[in-house]
């Protein structure tokens, strides 16, 4: 397939690239920079793209550009984190749309913060929005997304829980700290985590890029969520150290502010319902293994 992507600098992105093109695939990659050949197309993810030509043939498109949430927010950052993820997605649509030849697929990442901070619920797809600003943007997003729908596309939202991986994401800002051993929960530790190996969440990827019978959205975690506190003592018995010190939530709230209570402290206790419906099938669902993975049983 000739296929274009967005986002290729972030820890997904570039692992999709990796994989996509050791199966073969031809890809066109959207970047903010000079290109570098014919394969590249430069874009302001919010204004324009050059060269629009350049897109004519592609079979699919894969979307996952977006500003981090990972900062302390204010007014202007979250306005950045929102913008960022609505006008690039009208912005690729629409290109989409324009095509003489419109492609048959686009994949759109979102997140599991569409359902907001809701304890212990368990959540599907099935399950409303939450509240918040997250939940809000993550709602916003896919709307913008399912536009493509209306132009004959199939659309498919991917909504990612914790991607852990050593090479970027939540898992590396922590592998020091449990290193050294000073790692534990946050606050009480109770919150739910959902999260799934870097690695299935590119097969997860490529499985919908590959099934037509599959739109709309699809939980991008693990089936077995687990409360912060097992997630810690995993990560530690991993790296055979301990894990004793909890992080106040007090402290997080005064360091992160909005963004500690929806991201760091929210619970949200998700599960792939529609892609076990289609058959998808983890390499690692255990929280352990997926550790022992991801970081080889490291100590050092």
């Amino acid at each position: 397939m000739r296929i274009l992507l967005s986002g290729c600098s972030g820890l997904i992105g570039r692992a999709v690239v990796r994989e996509l093109r050791s199966r073969g695939h031809d890809l066109v990659v959207l970047v903010r920079r000079p290109p570098a050949g014919e394969s590249e197309v430069y874009w302001d993810a919010r204004t324009r793209i050059d060269n629009v030509s350049q897109l004519e043939g592609i079979d699919a498109a894969i979307h996952l550009a977006g500003r981090s949430v990972a900062c302390r927010w204010n007014a202007a950052v979250k306005e950045e984190i929102r913008s960022s993820r609505l006008a690039s997605t009208r912005l690729l649509v629409n290109a989409l749309a324009g095509l003489q030849k419109k492609p048959h697929t686009f994949l759109c990442a979102s997140a599991i913060g569409f359902y907001g901070d809701r304890g212990e619920e368990p959540l599907t797809e099935q399950s409303p929005p939450g509240s918040g600003f997250l939940a809000q943007t993550c709602l916003e997003w896919e709307t913008a997304a399912q536009e493509a729908q209306a132009h004959g596309i199939r659309t498919v939202c991917l909504r990612f829980g914790q991607v852990l991986s050593p090479e970027g994401g939540a898992l590396q800002r922590l592998l020091p700290i449990f290193k050294w051993g000073l790692g534990g929960p946050i606050g009480t530790g109770r919150m739910w985590w959902s999260w799934i190996l870097l690695e299935d969440a590119i097969e997860a990827i490529l499985f919908l890029l590959e099934r037509e019978d599959c739109a709309g959205a699809f939980n991008i975690v693990s089936p077995n969520p687990v409360r912060n506190r097992e997630f810690a003592h995993t990560l530690g018995r991993v790296l055979r150290r301990p894990a004793i010190f909890p992080v106040p939530a007090m402290f997080l709230r005064a360091l992160f502010g909005e963004m500690a209570r929806e991201v760091l402290l929210a619970s949200a206790r998700v599960f792939p319902e529609r892609l076990k419906e289609a058959g998808f099938q983890w390499r690692f669902s255990d929280l352990r293994e997926a550790l022992r993975h991801a970081v080889g049983g490291a100590s050092g």
